[in-house]
């Protein structure tokens, strides 16, 4: 079953588009799978998978966790049945355990000012990570979407950039006018190192910026300015969505800017939207004031 996972994860690279950190969960997943049944790919069956999954639950694994591993292992018995491996896809008749929903975590503007001024000065780091922070939070853009930038995506007349997302998909998002002046601090610093490359943002040795340095970036920065939790890249992507929100942008246009390709992905931050309307009417609404006798 190993040589079927190869040739998986070659097809979920070439055909699919998915990205580095994606392919690397996956390929861990698929592994822990395949050392757990130690069968041959057509003898596996649904009993097979389900015991996998009260092993992951055993093991006291969050369900985020043991749903990821498993639509790891569906995607897997899709592409061997589809490609003829398999006479049957044992995973369509295992269920996924519920996930509790959350509500994602965002800034509020007050902090996301904190942090974008968190790099104060001039040097080439500091432009670049002010770069960084700008965009994220003008465009919602994924890290793996960031770091994927080439120079050429960037558009400075016309302050939009071309973004490669999921499954290959582009499309072009506006850059707001202060991350575009960011931007503009920071490709002369680019230039300076005087490294050929076809990247956007690099490190300091000119290679290109790597998804684990933007999140260190991000944790640094937020310590710098005292900012409570672990912030990620993604808590960018979602405070740039519920603010496009709070502002009165419509749902369509933020799936359109988030890249994604369903709206009911989006619609998490109608959620959002909603707490934020009841803390307002709470603060704000003379009867949420008046205590009940």
């Amino acid at each position: 079953m190993k040589k079927h996972l190869n040739k998986f994860v070659e097809f979920m690279k070439a055909e699919q588009g998915v990205s580095p950190h994606t392919l690397r969960a996956y390929t861990r997943d698929l592994e822990e799978f395949i050392s757990f049944t130690d069968k041959k790919s057509g003898d596996i069956d649904n009993l097979d998978i389900r015991s996998f999954v009260a092993f992951l639950h055993h093991k006291k694994l969050r369900k985020s966790s043991i749903s990821r591993k498993l639509a790891a292992v569906r995607s897997f018995f899709r592409y061997l049945y589809m490609e003829g491996y398999v006479k049957k896809n044992p995973a369509k008749l295992v269920s996924s355990p519920k996930i509790p929903k959350s509500l994602p975590h965002f800034l509020s503007v007050d902090e996301v000012f904190c942090l974008l001024d968190a790099p104060a000065g001039d040097s080439f780091r500091e432009t670049r990570d002010r770069a960084i922070l700008e965009l994220l939070y003008s465009s919602g853009l994924r890290v793996s979407e960031l770091t994927s930038l080439d120079i050429s995506d960037l558009d400075i007349k016309e302050s939009l950039i071309r973004v490669k997302g999921k499954g290959r998909k582009e499309r072009i998002i506006p850059v707001g006018s202060k991350a575009m002046a960011a931007m503009r601090n920071y490709l002369p610093e680019r230039i300076s190192l005087k490294k050929k490359s076809s990247a956007l943002f690099l490190n300091n040795r000119g290679g290109r910026l790597t998804e684990r340095s933007v999140r260190r970036i991000l944790l640094q920065c937020s310590r710098m300015v005292n900012l409570k939790g672990d912030l990620s890249p993604h808590t960018l992507r979602h405070t740039f969505a519920t603010h496009l929100l709070h502002g009165g942008a419509d749902l369509r246009s933020i799936q359109e800017l988030l890249g994604h390709s369903s709206l009911s992905t989006t619609q998490k931050y109608t959620h959002v939207d909603i707490v934020h309307l009841a803390e307002v009417y709470d603060k704000a609404h003379p009867m949420a004031k008046v205590k009940k006798r």
